[in-house]
């Protein structure tokens, strides 16, 4: 609401919510976080967060709570992330179960910009006789849900690429085996990416020299699940005893020829992109049909031929970019640069220490 004064105590309580949304990060999507806070004469009386799908809403979550602590409901105000949901999904709408508990004021930072349930929150609210104030810390709001709001409003996932590079900006030796270059803290920081994603990429280059597995493993996926591993085989290359294809956790191979016959995974015929240089997928039909499969997050892990069609596209939102002090001597380069990536329409926003690696987050925004 334009305008609006809030006081200290209002404020406190979104924070409190916005806090607690964070603990269903890498569980809850195509959900959004979202946090509650109950409060009443001044005072925090039960809180409750969206944990992972199929579970409460936060909103009714926090309800529970209350009834848990033993704590009577009616009378109080709720503080909640997102405007509450008015539908039947996978669970009944939180807008009854706020009018069943008595709340009498429910205070919101975003509306829920889905199309298909904008505003109906809000309006069942109002209708029912209670009190309703909007954007209370509504911005930062919406960047904690920054994912779930661009798949709304483009029905398209966010773009995240990742990379590794060593000393000289190559990603591969050109003589021996593949092996990892960078430190601990910088694979940790890998696989927490990948939690937080619905989705990672590679080209069939990389699964041919590197046979990644592609899950989550360093890092605790509680009531998570793995990511959509994604191939881009244009030609339909990827060996059928690869790990991506053999094991038991899923895997979409996009190509432009071939049937898919055989394999364990699913396959998907796209048409061609023929353009003076390059045949492929096109990616923008690749960004929809993800989006139409629910994939907020995608991440692009490699390689260099991948990362040059999504940043020459400027279709990367966000980059992640380990540099490593080791020396592969003449090897792959990765083609990334500040100025490839400056031209892809990203800056550099932070750079920090991942070990003895060094970590430069680069953002569209």
């Amino acid at each position: 609401m334009s305008g609006t004064q809030w006081s200290d105590f209002e404020r406190t309580c979104m924070e409190q919510a916005l806090k607690i949304a964070k603990q269903g990060e890498g569980q809850v999507s195509p959900n959004p976080l979202v946090g509650c806070v109950l409060a009443r004469d001044g005072k925090i009386i039960a809180e409750g967060w969206h944990d992972h799908l199929g579970d409460l809403h936060a909103e009714q979550a926090a309800i529970a709570d209350a009834e848990a602590r033993g704590v009577v409901t009616q009378g109080a105000t709720a503080f909640v992330t997102l405007e509450p949901c008015n539908h039947h999904g996978r669970t009944p709408p939180c807008t009854e179960a706020l009018l069943w508990a008595g709340i009498k004021r429910v205070v919101i930072a975003a509306e829920d910009v889905n199309p298909t349930v904008r505003g109906g929150g809000i309006d069942y609210l109002k209708k029912a006789g209670i009190q309703v104030s909007q954007g209370l810390m509504e911005a930062e709001a919406r960047e904690q849900m920054h994912s779930f709001m661009h798949w709304c409003e483009s029905r398209q996932p966010i773009v995240l690429l990742k990379a590794a590079l060593d000393c000289n900006g190559n990603v591969d030796s050109k003589s021996g085996p593949p092996a990892r270059f960078t430190s601990a803290e910088s694979l940790d920081e890998v696989h927490r990416l990948r939690k937080d994603c619905d989705a990672v990429l590679v080209g069939v280059n990389t699964v041919v020299r590197d046979n990644p597995e592609l899950t989550v493993r360093r890092v605790e996926l509680r009531s998570g699940k793995q990511p959509l591993r994604i191939v881009l085989d244009r030609t339909l290359r990827t060996p059928k005893s690869s790990t991506l294809v053999s094991d038991e956790h899923d895997t979409l191979i996009l190509h432009c020829e071939g049937s898919g016959d055989g394999f364990e995974c699913e396959t998907i015929l796209m048409p061609p992109l023929f353009s003076e240089s390059e045949e492929g997928v096109d990616l923008v039909q690749l960004l929809d049909l993800l989006g139409d499969r629910e994939i907020q997050n995608l991440l692009v892990e490699g390689g260099p031929d991948v990362w040059a069609r999504f940043l020459t596209d400027e279709l990367v939102d966000e980059a992640h970019i380990f540099h490593s002090k080791a020396d592969l001597g003449e090897g792959l380069s990765s083609g990334i640069s500040h100025t490839v990536l400056e031209t892809a329409g990203l800056h550099l926003v932070e750079e920090r220490d991942c070990g003895v690696d060094t970590l430069q987050i680069w953002n569209r925004n």
